[in-house]
């Protein structure tokens, strides 16, 4: 199976439509984030080599840069979700004859069910890095292109309560209550932060379109 990201957007669009279990939820999550890390690199790409925007440009490179680094990130989770996901259906799919087979295929499954939560857990965490970059480049990317970083702010924190829903799915399953809870904190904690970035990135933003 080659990566999702090589097939065309039609072709990953109508994947997602049908009944095959992938892409779901947490890899469209995914790419909605990678979407956003792609909007905000477009406008620091339409800001370097601007003459008006010279004494910011190194500073918008840096941002520029980091965007893109978190693109191929998201890009990288999707691909790891989608893996995750058939090691949790392989799992589940082991016998469960006698009492050993019973076992084993618990301690398989409880494995996959911790994967399956940690990698939505970092899309979350790209993701808000994401909007704090996004809240660095909406005061001195382009003016003509600042409606992206909207853009990029508002996709970033939709992918990140998305994706956190795969969290909410998976936790009442896992029997290690020590890493519930750790899940079920770092996921409200993400979940805060994000929304309180997203409504600085579009404040600014809003304010230089004003």
């Amino acid at each position: 199976m080659g990566s999702l990201f090589d097939k065309s957007l039609s072709e990953i669009l109508r994947e997602s439509a049908s009944s095959a279990p992938t892409p779901g939820g947490g890899s469209v999550s995914g790419i909605a984030a990678a979407f956003a890390a792609a909007m905000a690199a477009m406008v620091g790409n339409l800001t370097i080599g601007k003459k008006k925007y010279k004494d910011v440009e190194a500073e918008v490179t840096v941002l520029r840069d980091k965007a893109l680094d978190l693109m191929s990130t998201f890009e990288a989770l999707v691909e790891e979700d989608i893996s995750q996901f058939a090691k949790f259906m392989e799992a589940y799919r082991l016998p469960k004859n006698t009492q050993e087979e019973k076992q084993k295929r618990e301690q398989v499954l409880q494995q996959a069910l911790k994967g399956a939560t940690e990698t939505p857990l970092k899309v979350a965490r790209a993701c808000v890095e994401l909007l704090d970059l996004v809240c660095k480049l909406a005061p001195i990317g382009n003016t003509m292109a600042i409606s992206d970083a909207g853009v990029a702010a508002y996709l970033a924190e939709a992918g990140l309560r998305a994706v956190l829903l795969n969290v909410d799915i998976n936790v009442p399953m896992i029997k290690d209550q020590d890493f519930v809870a750790q899940a079920r904190k770092e996921k409200e904690g993400l979940i805060e932060q994000a929304s309180k970035l997203r409504e600085k990135a579009v404040s600014i933003v809003s304010e230089r379109m004003a």
